[in-house]
């Protein structure tokens, strides 16, 4: 234990920011806004919006439908409806009351997506707050999750990814408190949405680990019987769950999501998540070397390493993309904010070793232009937060309002013909999302609409907002059938027999995620009629070859 002294380097000296630093800060604050405003006008303009924009979203809603009638979504694909889904219940049972009161819909899935965003920025702005004491540097580190490229694709989607990340960062706050205080009631709380996370998505494992790790190293006979209950809880909803379903749970939800690993897209993103956020990422990295040496390993660190490793390696699974790193980028809030608060506020702890004793001797000889570095180190701090919110800018570049500014600014559209984004669409695996939909997106998802209702035999449509707008039948998961196909569990005998036998007088394809088997006989019995494009898009659509 340190004591108070300061021959032991406890510090604690409120903060004197000059007048350039407080300049700094206000830039960095503006830039950091202007992001949270971008991000709130993409999720109004989303939510206005009532197609699928997101890949997979129209099947997140068929979820939360089938759970406001009670009904299981985990079902056997190989008799019709051939639907199924593959992600955890809880977004979509916190969802379906929405539709008793207001309908099938895509907006409250997306605002509930949003709220969850802002409330995990609001327990990030909290973590730094309370440990490091400074409001400015705990509002700019909320501020930073939102600006994040990755959390901006995320936030407005009816997908569950950033709720389950809510989950995390609020379970992470309070264990981080509560764990060593042996606040047993906390703790409960804490490990719940440790649950709650995991059966929001299954990539909440990772968190779970951290902080089974984190609670052994503090205290292994505690952590042990806490791990026990948190397994055997866990443990116990699955096994309703499976059981409820027949098994299809297990089938459909844990065995179908094994993915193939692409190396090449796990490297591409890594990068980019490098080259995003490193402004964040070294601080974060420097506070981790000085809890290894100086400090325990705080809870904060494990989740960041943990997060970032096993993030990572899951973001090269098929089906998986940046937002594998969102957990991580939490993390690196959390632990940069708290590195920039103590650098501030001078509190540290060094305990007593050779690296604390060379710190003593340098500043015993060389005080003055240690206190100088310290006066470098004040203004980089706005510095880094203002280079992180250059680094992950983006924005339309259309409109009366973002067009002007982008005029102003200078800045040209980089993806599609009508938004700029800092990462491009160039890196494999990365969401080509992120760009406003227009009144043509809207025109075109309405002419598909249409043609659904014009058509008297069932459709197949690989998104499915264009047949619940349609009022028709939801036919299919197609990345839900591929999983399964690639691990030798799809039969899809009855689904081929249909598309052999042209029973579907429509299918819609945009990304071909069918199985291979499905889209070659839709290769020998359909033809497409026409091409829409829609969110930078094109949707094929196929009629049945005429009977010669």
């Amino acid at each position: 234990m340190a004591d108070s002294s300061d021959t032991d380097a406890v510090y604690h000296v409120s903060t004197r920011g000059g007048v350039l630093f407080k300049a700094l800060m206000i830039f960095a604050t503006v830039v950091l806004l202007f992001a949270l405003i971008v991000l709130c006008a993409y999720a109004w303009n989303l939510m206005t919006f009532p197609y699928d924009y997101d890949q997979g979203e129209g099947f997140e809603l068929v979820d939360t439908i089938l759970f406001s009638q009670f009904r299981s979504p985990y079902q056997n694909t190989d008799s019709y409806p051939f639907y199924s889904s593959n992600y955890p219940p809880l977004y979509h049972v916190i969802a379906a009351p929405f539709v008793w009161i207001f309908g099938e819909s895509y907006w409250y899935g997306r605002l509930l997506s949003l709220l969850s965003a802002l409330i995990a920025a609001i327990a990030i702005g909290f973590a730094v707050y309370r440990e490091g004491h400074h409001r400015w540097i705990a509002l700019l580190s909320g501020l930073a999750f939102l600006s994040s490229n990755t959390i901006y694709h995320i936030a407005p989607l009816l997908r569950q990814h950033i709720m389950m990340v809510m989950f995390e960062t609020v379970a992470i706050v309070i264990l981080v408190q509560a764990y060593p205080k042996r606040q047993k009631c906390w703790i409960l709380i804490g490990l719940l949405l440790i649950i709650a996370a995991g059966y929001t998505k299954q990539l909440a494992a990772i968190t779970a680990i951290a902080v089974i790790a984190w609670m052994i190293l503090r205290n292994p006979r505690r952590g042990i019987l806490w791990t026990l209950g948190f397994t055997i809880t866990g443990g116990l909803i699955f096994a309703w769950m499976t059981l409820a379903t027949n098994g299809e749970w297990w089938r459909q939800a844990i065995v179908a999501n094994v993915n193939a690993f692409d190396p090449f897209q796990t490297f591409g993103l890594a990068w980019l998540w490098l080259r995003l956020h490193a402004f964040l990422i070294i601080p974060a990295l420097l506070l981790v070397l000085h809890d290894i040496y100086f400090e325990r390993l705080s809870l904060y660190s494990i989740w960041f390493i943990g997060s970032v490793i096993l993030g990572a390696a899951g973001s090269g699974t098929w089906g998986a993309g940046d937002s594998y790193f969102a957990t991580a980028i939490a993390a690196m809030c959390i632990l940069s904010g708290i590195f920039f608060s103590r650098i501030i506020q001078r509190i540290w702890i060094f305990r007593d070793n050779y690296i604390k004793r060379f710190f003593q001797l340098a500043r015993a000889h060389i005080g003055s232009p240690l206190q100088a570095l310290y006066r470098i180190a004040i203004l980089l701090i706005p510095i880094l937060y203002l280079s992180y919110g250059i680094s992950t800018f983006k924005m339309p570049t259309d409109g009366a309002i973002f067009g002007t500014i982008a005029d102003v600014l200078g800045i040209e559209a980089n993806v599609l013909d009508r938004h700029y984004d800092s990462a491009t669409y160039d890196v494999l695996g990365y969401a080509n999302i992120g760009h406003f939909v227009t009144a043509d997106d809207r025109v075109a998802g309405d002419f598909i609409t249409e043609q659904i209702r014009q058509t008297d035999a069932p459709v197949m449509s690989e998104e499915a907002g264009f047949s619940l707008v349609a009022g028709r039948d939801v036919i299919t998961n197609p990345t839900q059938l591929r999983n399964l196909w690639l691990a030798d569990l799809w039969d899809g005998s009855d689904l081929l027999s249909m598309i052999e036998n042209r029973e579907f007088g429509l299918i819609i394809l945009r990304a071909q995620f069918y199985p291979t088997p499905a889209l070659e006989m839709m290769g020998q019995h359909y033809t497409i009629d026409d091409v829409i494009v829609m969110n930078g898009f094109e949707y094929w659509l196929l009629r049945p070859l005429s009977s010669e």
